[in-house]
């Protein structure tokens, strides 16, 4: 099971802001600092606020509670650098607290050069969020009905891919020249499978109008595979900036993984998992969640203290069994997840932290 994390340079350009002042002061009495840690740190490209806490506090997730940044340090006080110190130390109010260090340089006769916004760490691992931050999307049962449908393509041919040309209608000219295309994938139900969450819509690549008509023609710019007549597109989003400051929900949260985002019967961490709880349930982005699994009860080897029962599948004479007792064990602890992007009735979480695989169906509740 692969344990590293890709770092898309672009996300870490695009979404590493960050919000690191602001957080609940009132919260830091409650976070726990690991033993023996160091006092300071110097932060390595590669690095990520997460894990950087983690040398720091038994639950690194609680990093906003304990950040103090001095606003004058740093223009940008939304971005640290390889190269920047995080100290520990403890504040006036006698709670321990992390704050930054940025090195300082004589200004003669070299120049001091500001990094580039690409060059900041993220808060979490980036990469493999990138392909679902835009995409793809979750509709209810209705899809995209009314976005604009590929009729026809310019030739005769079933599919189509990167460079050809195809032939839409109901493309709107105020939408902008570049567009998402989009085919009907899988649905998203409930764990007991009655109850439909929504219906993912599966990202297949880009096109540019270069004409726009009662049927407008496209080029396809990009495609994962296949482009087929029936196939939907709507606008391209604008690029995100998302701030990732890690949180518990506001409200309990009693879910489930309903979906992992690869053909596979467990996942691990840095995985993209589905859960059956969305915004109207209180998920934000942001949100940081518990991941346990049940256990399932175990046989007492004990001599046993219960009665003796009838076999009613037992022969004549009439036969006696004494009932196995059983032992109920409490829940297991598998790790946290980090919600990143939230819908009505589902959401999309990265698996952080994980000390076990993490398997379909496993309950994801409040730190």
């Amino acid at each position: 099971m692969r344990q590293k994390f890709s770092i898309a340079s672009f996300l870490v350009a695009a979404t590493a802001a960050i919000v690191v002042w602001g957080s609940g002061v009132a919260h830091a009495a409650d976070v726990q600092v690991k033993d023996g840690v160091p006092n300071r740190y110097t932060v390595q490209k590669g690095d990520t606020l997460w894990g950087i806490a983690g040398k720091f506090l038994k639950d690194p997730w609680r990093w906003p509670d304990v950040w103090r940044m001095n606003r004058d340090q740093i223009r940008n006080p939304h971005l640290i650098y390889p190269g920047d110190v995080i100290v520990l130390d403890r504040a006036p109010d006698g709670q321990m607290r992390l704050s930054l260090e940025r090195p300082t340089m004589r200004l003669s006769p070299s120049v001091r050069v500001t990094p580039l916004d690409a060059e900041a760490i993220p808060s979490i691992p980036a990469g493999d969020i990138e392909p679902y931050l835009t995409r793809p999307l979750i509709t209810g049962p209705e899809g995209l009905v009314g976005a604009a449908e590929i009729i026809s393509g310019r030739d005769d041919r079933y599919g189509r891919g990167d460079g050809d040309v195809a032939y839409v209608v109901g493309m709107d000219p105020k939408a902008g020249e570049l567009w998402s295309i989009y085919r009907q994938g899988r649905e998203f139900r409930s764990i007991d499978g009655k109850e439909l969450l929504g219906v993912e819509q599966r990202y297949l690549g880009s096109a540019k109008v270069e004409r726009f008509a009662d049927v407008s023609t496209i080029r396809i710019a990009t495609a994962s595979e296949e482009v087929l007549v029936g196939d939907r597109l709507v606008p391209a989003p604008r690029g995100m900036l998302m701030n990732y400051v890690p949180h518990a929900p506001g409200t309990p949260i009693d879910g489930r993984i309903i979906a992992l985002n690869r053909d596979a019967t467990e996942a691990g961490r840095g995985w993209i998992v589905t859960l059956d709880k969305g915004s109207r349930n209180g998920l934000d982005v942001g949100a940081v969640l518990a991941i346990y699994r049940v256990v399932a009860p175990i046989p007492d080897p004990r001599p046993s203290t219960e009665r003796e029962q009838i076999d009613p599948n037992g022969a004549e004479p009439t036969r006696f069994f004494t009932p196995t007792r059983m032992l109920y064990v409490p829940d297991e602890r598998s790790g946290l997840l980090f919600v990143f992007r939230v819908f009505d009735r589902v959401s999309y979480a990265i698996l952080l932290n994980t000390t076990d695989p993490v398997f379909l169906g496993d309950y994801v509740r409040n730190p």
